[in-house]
Parts: structure tokens; C-alpha cells; sequence
């Protein structure tokens, strides 16, 4: 997972996060969470987009060059994770209670999800929880 910093500023319902190392990438929303949360699925578009071009995704900048780069007066400095997919599937033997397994189950079938699916969906939301993201 790679960790950028955005910047973020607003108020009064109007919210934005800028990326400096992802040029043109940015997020909005009514509040600072839902900035964020927009900035974070901007950033993974952005890296997507990237290395379908087969380019690399830039170094993350030091902390130190994003406040001195013009963090301005009631800008805040915020951690913008990005999580992508390898594209390739690998197959992984788990050891899980059994009744958590039957929960586990059910609530996939009642997403429409496989087992698999739901699990990979769990996790990622588990580690942007453990990022700053939940």
C-alpha cells in the first residue's frame, strides 16, 4: 500500500483534498470525512490509471516537502492511502471458527458476493480502517 499526503481545506458543508504527488488528483464532499473518503478513491483511480499505462506511481513525498510546498493558514495535512489490486487472484488456506464461517457465508450471499469476494472486501476496508480511513 502506498501512503501519500493531501491537503486539506473548506468549511460550511464544502470540503476538498488535494494530492500534491498525484497531479490533477483530488477529492470533495460536504464534510471533511467525505472529502477524504473521495480523495482516497481518486488517488486509486489515479494509480490504476497509471499503471494500466505501465507507468510507476510516484515516491511519496516527505512530510517535511509537503508543509513547506504552500500548506496555507487552516489547511491541514492528511494521509491519503492507496490500496490497489495485483490482478492476479492466489489461493490462501485459512483457519476460521466455524460458526464465524457460517456468518461469514451469509452475510456474502445476502451482498451478492462469493465467499472470496467478501473476505478480500472485508480486509481492504479493515487495513484503510488500520490507514486512517475508518
Amino acid at each position: 500500500m502506498a501512503q501519500y499526503f493531501g491537503i486539506l481545506d473548506g468549511g460550511n458543508g464544502a470540503w476538498g483534498v488535494r494530492v500534491p504527488d498525484l497531479p490533477g488528483c483530488h477529492g470533495g464532499g460536504g464534510t471533511a470525512a467525505a472529502a477524504l473518503e473521495d480523495a482516497v478513491s481518486a488517488a486509486r483511480a489515479w494509480a490504476e490509471h497509471q499503471v494500466a499505462k505501465g507507468l510507476a506511481l510516484p515516491a511519496a513525498s516527505p512530510l517535511e516537502v509537503i508543509w513547506g510546498g504552500g500548506v496555507e493558514a487552516g489547511e491541514v495535512i492528511v494521509s491519503v492511502p492507496v490500496l490497489l489490486d495485483a490482478g492476479r487472484p492466489v489461493r490462501a488456506n485459512l483457519s476460521l471458527d466455524a460458526a464465524l464461517l457460517e456468518d461469514i457465508d451469509r452475510a456474502a450471499k445476502a451482498r451478492g458476493l462469493t465467499r472470496s469476494a467478501f473476505m478480500a472486501s472485508a480486509a481492504r476496508e479493515k487495513i484503510l480502517a488500520g490507514a486512517g480511513m475508518g
